[in-house]
């Protein structure tokens, strides 16, 4: 028995050997994967391993008018990797087989193999889309063999040189076969991780290459973001060249073949003309179906994906193999499935992009609706300024009108734009002209700002009805000398912002209407406008902060975050948008 069981296990290595060659075909790890495989993959599993049965049996060991062998390895494999009518049909083709070679256990043997067969696909059955475990492939193979060996015993006659010949071969076949069945499923669960490492290290590439190119495809689908996102995208992979197209132009091509894929031109290659058309992925697996109409094109292969934005077609990401690839010049599965991957990301990435742009012009209506109310209430308290010094100083009338009309024409000019702190203070410091000559003496302005923070951008009209409510609502009702300080600070990451007066204050309960909308009056109207457009155009954290006490005077302060002030015209901005 134990010499049986020597030369069975010694004969079993060139099934092993097989089946090791088997685990990379293209149809083994389809069967793997699909829950549902094609026919051609089931025919062609139920064939190979149908004569990896019969070789089973060829390899065995003649005893006693029987064969003790691994015939049973091929079929039950089968079923445990394709179900239960590739295990039947693999099961099949070798039992008959078995049954035409003749002997007193034909019969019984024949039977038997089938019986395994679809044994190991209803256990594969059970298991659905993942691999079964190669302890329980064991017990299946063991407790399989076990059978054979009971059917033997019930079929073949004589029973006594059945019995006979159980003894023998019994312990050695259930061993060494369900071992080896064992060691298949090992094999198997191999592609399995393989399948997993791959999936995990294309998850982190696409979302690596996604959080890349995520800032340049918010400005939508042109031919800057394009060529970024390629290079991005090429220095990700092994590809030999990557382009982007829109439905009727390539935008994009970096790689090989970019002397002849030039952006701007009209899209070359068939192939990506019946992906716009089709709305479906193409994989071209040779330059013919490629299609490009420049004849030395070094082009080999490529998989183009569709790109969409809202379910409707805007483009193509194609990834190429050309010549003198290290890694071959044919896209390989893992590359196909990167391109899908990418391809979704992408489209998703330029819907996002679609949003935030309306996004962003909901809210510039909204701060555009906001400075309107300012912009009349700074003009009347102007006019009615010129108006008093019109009898009593025309000359003096006259200087505020060319201030008036300056600083007008200024601010006209930069509507639903963002101006420099700098041209900010100077709008200010032209409406403090204005008051200060009506004021006289009574108003008093002091400014200490550091002078880093000049150049930054900031929305107009933002300072301005601050330092309004301090001189109309502080100082003016003091009835006698006032101070307004302006502070601008640079604070890191930060720039802050201080408009301070020494005037009336407020009563605790207008500082807390002063945000509620339709509650404050005068000086909460301006305030809260100013409040609403900071939110709006930057973030909550840059809400106004004010403190007041009655007959001390008021403190409005905020601060805004640097990354949003490197900012110049929002407006422009948008427009450099194609869509």
């Amino acid at each position: 028995m134990f010499d049986i069981f020597i030369i069975l296990a010694e004969r079993f290595s060139i099934i092993a050997v097989l089946a090791f060659l088997l685990s990379k075909a293209d149809f083994f790890k389809r069967m793997l994967y699909n829950t549902t495989p094609t026919k051609k993959d089931l025919l062609t599993t139920i064939t190979i391993f149908g004569l990896i049965g019969i070789a089973g049996t060829y390899i065995g060991i003649p005893i006693n008018d029987a064969i003790a062998n691994s015939r049973v390895v091929g079929p039950m494999v089968a079923g445990l990797i394709g179900g239960p009518l590739a295990g039947l049909g693999a099961g099949l083709i070798a039992g008959v087989h078995r049954f035409f070679l003749g002997g007193f256990t034909a019969t019984s043997c024949g039977i038997s193999t089938i019986i395994e067969g679809f044994a190991g696909g209803l256990i594969r059955k059970y298991y659905k889309g993942e691999y079964v475990p190669w302890n329980y492939a064991f017990i299946a193979g063991f407790v399989g063999e076990g059978i054979q060996m009971l059917i033997i015993l019930t079929t073949a006659k004589p029973f006594h040189q059945a019995l006979e010949l159980v003894k023998i071969i019994g312990i050695p076949m259930m061993v060494v076969n369900a071992t080896g069945i064992g060691i298949f499923m090992i094999m198997i669960k191999s592609i399995f991780d393989e399948k997993e490492q791959i999936a995990a290290m294309q998850a982190k590439t696409a979302l690596d290459i996604a959080s890349k190119t995520l800032p340049y495809l918010r400005k939508g689908l042109n031919e800057e973001s394009a060529r970024k996102t390629a290079e991005i995208i090429l220095e990700y992979t092994n590809v030999s060249a990557v382009a982007i197209t829109d439905k009727k132009r390539i935008l994009a091509h970096v790689g090989i073949a970019s002397d002849h894929h030039k952006p701007g031109m009209p899209i070359l290659t068939n192939a990506t003309k019946e992906v716009l058309k089709k709305g479906e992925i193409r994989i071209a697996k040779s330059k013919e179906e490629i299609g490009c109409s420049y004849e030395n094109c070094e082009l080999q292969s490529a998989v183009i994906v569709p790109l969409f934005k809202y379910d409707k077609i805007v483009g193509t990401l194609k990834l190429y193999k050309g010549e003198n690839n290290l890694r071959g010049n044919v896209i390989t599965n893992t590359e196909i499935e990167l391109a899908k991957g990418l391809g979704h990301l992408i489209s998703y990435q330029l819907e996002i992009a679609d949003a935030e742009y309306q996004r962003k012009l909901a809210a510039e209506a909204k701060l555009n609706a906001l400075q309107s109310q300012i912009n009349p209430h700074f003009l009347f308290n102007s006019l009615n300024t010129v108006i008093y010094f019109i009898r009593k100083d025309p000359e003096t009338a006259r200087e505020l009108l060319i201030n008036l009309s300056e600083y007008l024409r200024h601010n006209l000019r930069n509507v639903g734009k963002y101006i420099t702190i700098g041209e900010e203070l100077n709008n200010i410091n032209a409406y403090l002209y204005i008051e200060k000559t009506r004021f006289g003496d009574k108003l008093n302005v002091e400014q200490d700002v550091d002078t880093s923070v000049l150049s930054y951008y900031m929305p107009p009209f933002i300072l301005q009805p601050i330092v309004e409510n301090a001189v109309k609502h502080g100082i003016l009702p003091k009835g006698e000398r006032g101070t307004v300080k302006i502070k601008i600070k640079d604070e890191g990451d930060y720039i802050s912002f201080y408009i301070e007066d020494d005037g009336v204050g407020m009563t605790e309960e207008e500082l807390q209407n002063l945000f509620k909308k339709g509650v404050g009056k005068g000086a909460g109207i301006g305030l809260y406008n100013v409040n609403e457009r900071l939110t709006v155009a930057f973030c909550k954290e840059c809400a106004l902060s004010i403190e007041s006490k009655t007959s001390e005077g008021t403190k409005v302060s905020f601060k805004i975050p640097k990354i949003y002030l490197q900012r110049n015209d929002i407006y422009e901005e948008a427009e450099s948008i194609n869509y």
